[in-house]
């Protein structure tokens, strides 16, 4: 595949007086003729926005779905994962910041042809469908937009791993194309969201309330000491995903020292911590990036069974019948 570099107008703008301002996120970009929005993904070329990065992808890879991380949805299934560079998030402790805040090299791909090759993947490999990762893959939204269309059409599943900053009406549009979403809740205070993300928490909030009941939803939650580790935010953060929904997996993830951030790593026992306050009001909790994958498998909320057991990304045991657990008969919560 060679580069091509696509001219594809954007969806959700409007033209002022002397700029465009695109509608797409809570940033509502101004963006002057020849300048691009903070997401360096969408241009204003003669008072027409374009998304200049359409079919543009820096990364392609068949990922295991737990490593999006999905606990809940196809457990053990593949999934073909792509993603492309920018993000309108300025996180000072990216974990993929080289393809979020850098300018990588891209490879171009049409819509019809990944839709393709996830199906060339689906017999042999166990692919379920599209994965949009990586860096934010909202800011793609034309080609995620035309890809989960299509990808409907063949029967595969389309998912979404997103620091869910997004407005309502381009959300309302691909949620009915969307099978999953894995969304990133960064922290719980907007001081945390406007000095370290350079964003906002509502939106984000909307963004899950709005998902939740149209797909499958998964959260995640990337603790970073001193941050937004205290005891009152991690319970905050969790009184808030029960009153959307007990049922919803909630991962507490451990941070590394990235990009511009140089805070020591989380220690284990913090994430213990989350996990315990989150247990007594959420059916289903995990912690990741922990050494020897504590944390990673599945129990039944009611007798405490382990009912999807994992060494890494890869599940090694499974103890649900009928969408059951197989000790004590209730349902757990999950797409199989």
């Amino acid at each position: 595949m060679n580069q091509v570099v696509s001219l594809i107008e954007a969806r959700f703008y409007e033209r002022l007086d002397d700029a465009i301002r695109c509608l797409l996120c809570p940033r509502r970009c101004r963006i002057k003729p020849g300048a691009v929005g903070v997401c360096r993904t969408r241009k204003n070329v003669d008072g027409t926005l374009y998304a200049i990065g359409y079919g543009e992808y820096t990364s392609l890879a068949l990922d295991p779905i737990e490593k999006k991380p999905l606990y809940h949805f196809f457990p053990g299934s593949m999934v073909l994962s792509v993603g492309t560079r920018g993000c309108n998030l300025l996180c000072r402790f990216c974990q993929n910041w080289e393809i979020s805040q850098g300018d990588p090299p891209t490879r171009h791909i049409e819509p019809g042809t990944l839709v393709d090759m996830a199906r060339r993947y689906a017999g042999s490999m166990g692919c379920i469908g599209i994965a949009y990762t990586y860096s934010e893959p909202l800011v793609w939204y034309e080609f995620v937009f035309d890809t989960a269309r299509l990808a409907r059409q063949a029967g595969m599943k389309n998912v979404v791993v997103t620091n869910g900053e997004i407005n309502e009406e381009p959300l309302a549009e691909l949620l009915p194309y969307i099978d999953a979403m894995n969304i990133d809740v960064k922290g719980f205070t907007d001081e945390f969201y406007q000095k370290t993300c350079g964003g906002e928490l509502e939106p984000v909030l909307r963004t899950v309330e709005r998902a939740h009941g149209k797909c499958h939803i998964e959260l995640t939650n990337l603790i970073i000491p001193t941050l937004n580790d205290s005891t009152g935010e991690i319970s905050n953060l969790v009184d808030w995903v029960a009153s959307v929904g007990t049922e919803i997996p909630l991962h507490f993830s451990r941070y590394f020292p990235q990009y511009k951030l140089d805070i020591p790593p989380t220690p284990v026992s913090t994430l213990r911590r989350a996990r315990e306050i989150a247990r007594k009001k959420l059916k289903y909790v995990y912690i990741g990036n922990v050494p020897g994958g504590d944390g990673n498998d599945t129990y039944c909320y009611n007798c405490g069974q382990k009912v999807i057991e994992r060494q890494g990304f890869e599940v090694v045991g499974y103890h649900i019948e009928d969408g059951k657990c197989d000790n004590c008969g209730v349902k757990i919560h999950l797409i199989d």
